[in-house]
C-alpha cells in the first residue's frame, strides 16, 4: 500500500471479525501503524457496533493528529458509520467500490473508512483500503464544503453555514 504510513485506529463488531483481522495486516504490511484494535477475535461473541465506533472515533480525536484514520467494520459497514458519524470531527464514509473509497478522502476529507464484512470479500475490502490510504483531501472550493459538514455539529455554526450562499456552479 502505497502512501505515506499513518496510525490507524481500527474496531469492529462480530459481523466482521475476519475482515477486522485481514486489513489490520494489510496496513501492517504496508508500514502502517495500527495504535488501536478493537471487536471480538471471535464471530460468535455479539458485541453492539456503537460501542466500538464511540471507542475508536474518540481515542483517534484525542490522539489530536489529522493525519491518523480511522477504520470500522460491522455487518454492512452502515450502523457503524452511523454511530461514528454522530462523533462531532468524524467524518466516517461507507464504500463498496474504489471510486467511492478514493472520494471519500480527496473531495470529502474522510477520517474514518467503513466497510461490511458480510457484503464485501477481501480483495475488494483490500482494494477499497488501498484506494482510501493512497489518496490525499484536495483541499480548495472541498475545504469550504468539509467546513459546512463541520459546522452542522455547532449550532452557532450551522446557522452562519445554512445562511452562507452555496455556489451551485461547481462541481
Amino acid at each position: 500500500m502505497e502512501g505515506s504510513p499513518v496510525r490507524w485506529y481500527v474496531g469492529g463488531d462480530h459481523g466482521a471479525v475476519a475482515l477486522r483481522k485481514h486489513l489490520v495486516e494489510r496496513l501492517r504490511a504496508g508500514g502502517h501503524e495500527v495504535v488501536l484494535e478493537v471487536g471480538p477475535d471471535d464471530p460468535s461473541d455479539s458485541i453492539d457496533y456503537p460501542d466500538i465506533a464511540v471507542e475508536v472515533c474518540r481515542t483517534l480525536l484525542a490522539e489530536g493528529d489529522p493525519a491518523s484514520r480511522g477504520l470500522l467494520v460491522c455487518g454492512t459497514g452502515q450502523g457503524i458509520a452511523m454511530a461514528a458519524n454522530r462523533i462531532p470531527g468524524i467524518r466516517a464514509a461507507v464504500v463498496t467500490e474504489p471510486l467511492s473509497a478514493r472520494m471519500a478522502r480527496t473531495h470529502n476529507d474522510a477520517n474514518v473508512l467503513c466497510m461490511g464484512g458480510r457484503v464485501l470479500g477481501l480483495g475488494l475490502a483490500e482494494e477499497l483500503l488501498r484506494a482510501f490510504v493512497e489518496a490525499e483531501f484536495e483541499g480548495g472550493r472541498h475545504a469550504r464544503r468539509v467546513g459546512k459538514i463541520e459546522a452542522i455539529s455547532s449550532p452557532a455554526a450551522a446557522t452562519s453555514a445554512k445562511d452562507s450562499p452555496s455556489e451551485h456552479g461547481e462541481s
